[in-house]
């Protein structure tokens, strides 16, 4: 027997709890990992809320991360005892995730967890801050130095926008940092951020070019937030987009693009290649300061995991939160 948090849905009702399962009921995969840690992401309370069809199959265990040992593998890569992490590939959705004592997954959906790092560091950086370095990798193939300028990071102080400025200012950018919670100035400002400005500022319609303010920008949101920062990027600069907190839509125009010669790079964290999540999770077990990671974390037990769920789509959660499956 194993507890995880179950989802399940009827005609009449939408119901998530902590429940105990067999290890019969796994679903079909060639690695069986014990999991040690998991995290609550945006779409993690997306699918545990029911605010959003982010679920696809009932039941369903969600928990898009997770990091763990493997307890059985028929898999070539992985041997009982490696040490584990996933990102993605649709498990929380599709395939039983990662808020569970257990997870029965395809072994090419894993990656060996760096050497540098433990499993509820993994957790604590997870697909938040893994999507910010793939954001950062993206700029910089880009060409994007840090004698460019100002980076702009909307939805600072959520966990990709937490773990965006930890990395900019790690590798020497100077950041902005946009945020609808003024109060966390200082929070952000610990974290690296340069400059804090409201997101006010970004999130209405704006002009189709604004002023030249960045050379480059991360942006969680989407919207007329993203519209209002390709409009204020300068020329031949670059934006990495990976979220829409503020909707799928992008009510703007093709100007920032043809007039300014702006490049938008669309980040999708799911279904990376294996080399590239490798280096990513290599380069954050390099270059993350862990010691930021008490300042972006808060710890849950799996029971309190679905009363934070419902907080974190509230904006009421700063940063990341690791959830400890084991309590």
């Amino acid at each position: 027997m194993f507890k995880a948090i179950l989802i399940d849905k009827n005609t009449d009702t939408y119901s998530a709890s902590v429940t105990e399962l067999n290890d019969d009921q796994l679903p079909d995969g060639d690695v069986t990992v014990q999991v040690a840690y998991s995290t609550l992401n945006y779409k993690d309370g997306l699918a545990i809320s029911g605010r959003s069809p982010v679920v696809r199959r009932f039941p369903m265990v969600p928990g898009i991360d997770l990091a763990g040992t493997v307890e059985t593998s028929s898999h070539p890569n992985f041997k009982a005892g490696d040490r584990v992490l996933l990102n993605g590939w649709g498990v929380g959705e599709g395939h039983w995730g990662g808020l569970a004592q257990k997870a029965k997954l395809n072994g090419d959906w894993l990656i060996p967890l760096p050497k540098a790092i433990s499993e509820r560091q993994a957790m604590a950086i997870g697909t938040a801050g893994y999507t910010a370095m793939l954001c950062l990798m993206a700029l910089e193939r880009n060409g994007l130095k840090p004698e460019h300028g100002d980076v702009l990071v909307t939805g600072a102080n959520g966990g990709v926008g937490s773990f965006a400025i930890a990395l900019l200012a790690h590798h020497g950018y100077s950041v902005i940092a946009s945020t609808g919670r003024p109060d966390e100035a200082d929070y952000l400002k610990r974290l690296g951020a340069t400059t804090i400005i409201d997101r006010a500022e970004l999130s209405n319609p704006g002009r189709v070019l604004g002023k030249e303010r960045w050379a480059a920008a991360i942006d969680s949101v989407g919207s007329h937030t993203l519209v209002n920062v390709c409009a204020g990027t300068r020329e031949n600069g670059a934006v990495a987009a990976c979220g829409l907190a503020q909707g799928m839509d992008f009510p703007g125009t093709v100007a920032p693009f043809i007039l300014r010669g702006i490049s938008l790079l669309g980040i999708n964290s799911v279904t990376r290649p294996y080399t590239e999540r490798v280096e990513a999770w290599d380069r954050l077990g390099a270059s993350m300061n862990l010691d930021l990671l008490a300042e972006i974390t808060n710890e849950v037990s799996l029971s309190e995991a679905i009363e934070t769920a419902h907080e974190l789509l509230d904006g009421k959660v700063r940063g990341r939160v690791v959830v400890d499956v084991n309590r």
